[in-house]
């Protein structure tokens, strides 16, 4: 893992909604309330964030299906009276979207718990057919956003006006143009541009796999329901190398490495679909909160205002409801 420092931030006074973010309890791996607002508050505007769904404090005893409120229960404590910024003003958490429509009860107690910031469900399917990069806590079964049951547990997502976060690799990408098109109703928004891995059996074809994701990510930008998350390009299976230098990248490097990505998203869907994510502490393996945010707008300083203030929090508090 490269060493992080902060640096400076690059245009302080920009408004930002951050997209995505997790607090973190695990063996040797804690990044809660504290850690994300001192980064939040490190050299950017950052107004209000997201939280998202991260298997952090589920209730230990209870039914099966409603433990992980406790996640959601717990965010909304452990950022009770936070004025500035605003951290979880939106909270997507997790539920069994295979309970079908048994997942309503459990949709149910996450709006209770959430106490008015409750806004949607990533229940991840990640699934390669190199079976090297499956990740123990996040692998999922080949096909699940084709499976009957977890089609069910998405009509209840969009019956009750709730969101839907997709993480998911690239080359399952036209698995999610057919659920968007089942479910033209519900809002989803895909993870880390779309997926992006370059390791493992992806690792000698990076020219194709560039080719294979524009195409599919500008395929899915024909249905109007879908919307797309800018970051996440900072973990290990992006295959960038951020998290193996001995230095951490400059904001330069970051800008000119996710351009190509980046800008493809913006030019399929449009800076009204888009929207900047930190994916801390995940991406902080590989460079500062400073660094990530500092990039995002050097590689959109030739935009318009209009379309900079969609990017920055514009689009993520429409697509999240936080007003």
């Amino acid at each position: 893992m490269a060493a992080v420092w902060p640096g400076a931030g690059h245009e302080p006074a920009l408004p930002i909604v951050d997209a995505h973010h997790h607090f973190y309890d695990r063996p040797g791996w804690t990044y809660l309330h504290a850690d994300y607002a001192a980064d939040a508050r490190s050299g950017h505007a950052v107004q209000a964030s997201v939280y998202m769904q991260a298997l952090t404090r589920y209730r230990a005893d209870g039914p099966e299906a409603l433990r992980p409120v406790g996640e959601t229960a717990f965010v909304v404590a452990s950022t009770a009276g936070a004025l500035a910024p605003e951290v979880a003003k939106g909270i997507v958490g997790y539920a069994d979207l295979r309970l079908g429509a048994g997942v309503a009860p459990v949709l149910d107690a996450h709006a209770q718990a959430g106490r008015g910031r409750f806004r949607g469900v990533r229940h991840l399917t990640t699934w390669d057919a190199d079976g090297s990069l499956a990740n123990p806590l996040t692998a999922a079964p080949p096909g699940l956003l084709r499976d009957a049951a977890y089609r069910a547990g998405l009509a209840q997502l969009q019956a009750q006006g709730l969101s839907y976060d997709a993480w998911l690799f690239w080359p399952q990408l036209p698995e999610l143009m057919e659920v968007a098109a089942a479910f033209p109703a519900l809002p989803i928004i895909v993870d880390h541009c779309g997926g992006v891995v370059r390791i493992g059996a992806h690792a000698a074809h990076r020219d194709e796999v560039f080719a294979r994701w524009k195409a599919s990510m500008q395929a899915l930008a024909r249905f109007p329901n879908v919307h797309v998350k800018l970051g996440g390009l900072g973990m290990r299976i992006n295959g960038f190398g951020f998290d193996s230098g001995a230095l951490p990248p400059s904001s330069d490097r970051l800008a000119a490495t996710w351009r190509p990505w980046m800008l493809g998203c913006i030019d399929a869907f449009g800076p009204e679909r888009c929207m900047f994510e930190s994916n801390f502490p995940v991406d902080k393996g590989s460079y500062s909160f400073v660094n990530g945010w500092n990039a995002f707008k050097k590689l959109t300083a030739d935009f318009s205002t209009t379309e900079r203030h969609a990017l920055f929090h514009g689009t993520a508090s429409r697509v999240y409801r936080l007003a």
